[in-house]
């Protein structure tokens, strides 16, 4: 790492614990693919970490060149000080765990990415508690997060004002692939696959006027814009999977969903095309966030991300650029 010569640089008067072990991994290792495996993290985050770690610090901790990666002299003097902070830490968390749960809003009792999350994570760490809790949307969990009630929550990341962006921190899981669920009598419901542009002329249910799923109306405009498709208005709140079902019969609009969108009576889901549509879900979670059980969460979600090739986007896939811009920078 360089800087002006002559000028102190400014080093950080906080680091985060997170950025020490990635760095401790890695010395270990002397291999970032080997260190981003044992931190189930991708290899592109963990360099990210490694190099705002270097930045905070004001020094080069490794050379890397295309067959190696060894340590600097700084890199060398660092060492023995970052095992000491991150012993401090788990000693200090092994005094205060005390088995409190970590609570996991996993949004809606029916969605299958965070539901599939969780369940994985109570497998790596049964000793742990992982509780679930429904928040209704990301927008709505955020500030339960900030304050503390929540722990984690899954959702679109780039949808949340930025302000509460700013205390948040996020970990990409799934690219979702988005689906219509249709009542049955509508004009596109024999059809195996909808074509985003048959919408034409529809307004389409995307929770406008809720609050708490800002983020999946915003997500809905950005899709629907240019395509004469309109976000529908805003339905009576319902409170409930059985009068969520009740009010959407009772108006007959096409919802906007995922494509494991649970069943409905009289309603059928059709995966969308041309383009496929994609709900950028990330594990989100307040900064500074540190609970075993969380980890594991994180574990899973790389887990089943890399076995179902949750975070491979189709070629034809669709995100908004907003979500592409932020997913680069990792913010």
């Amino acid at each position: 790492m360089s800087w002006t010569p002559g000028v102190t640089p400014r080093i950080s008067t906080h680091l985060d614990p997170r950025l020490l072990l990635a760095f401790v991994t890695v010395a270990e290792e002397l291999h970032f693919t080997r260190a981003a495996a044992r931190l189930y993290v991708a290899q592109q985050a963990l360099s990210r970490d490694v190099r705002r770690l270097e930045r905070e610090l004001g020094a080069e901790l490794f050379l890397r060149t295309t067959r190696q990666v060894t340590l600097t002299a700084d890199g060398e003097r660092l060492v023995p000080y970052a095992r000491r902070v991150l012993g401090a830490q788990e000693e200090l968390l092994a005094a205060f765990r005390q088995g409190r749960p970590l609570l996991v809003d996993l949004n809606s009792p029916g969605l299958g990415t965070g539901r599939r999350v969780l369940h994985r994570a109570r497998e790596l760490a049964p000793e742990q508690e992982l509780m679930a809790r429904y928040e209704s949307g990301l927008a709505g969990a955020a500030g339960e997060l900030l304050a503390g009630r929540l722990d984690v929550s899954f959702g679109r990341f780039a949808g949340l004002d930025p302000v509460l962006r700013a205390g948040l921190d996020h970990q990409l899981v799934r690219y979702e692939p988005m689906a219509v669920l249709l009542p049955e009598g509508h004009r596109l419901a024999s059809l195996a696959e909808v074509p985003v542009d048959a919408l034409a002329g529809e307004a389409v249910y995307a929770g406008a006027g809720n609050p708490r799923t800002s983020e999946w109306t915003d997500l809905a405009r950005r899709l629907f814009e240019g395509r004469d498709i309109e976000v529908a208005a805003p339905a009576p709140m319902a409170v409930g999977e059985e009068e969520f079902e009740r009010v959407m019969a009772k108006t007959g609009t096409p919802i906007l969903a995922v494509v494991d969108f649970p069943a409905m009576p009289r309603a059928v889901l059709r995966p969308l095309v041309d383009p496929v549509p994609l709900s950028a879900v990330s594990l989100v979670w307040r900064k500074g966030l540190v609970h075993p059980g969380f980890d594991a969460l994180r574990r899973a979600a790389v887990e089943i991300g890399n076995a179902d090739g949750w975070l491979r986007r189709p070629v034809n896939g669709w995100i908004p650029a907003i979500d592409v811009d932020m997913l680069k920078r990792g913010k």
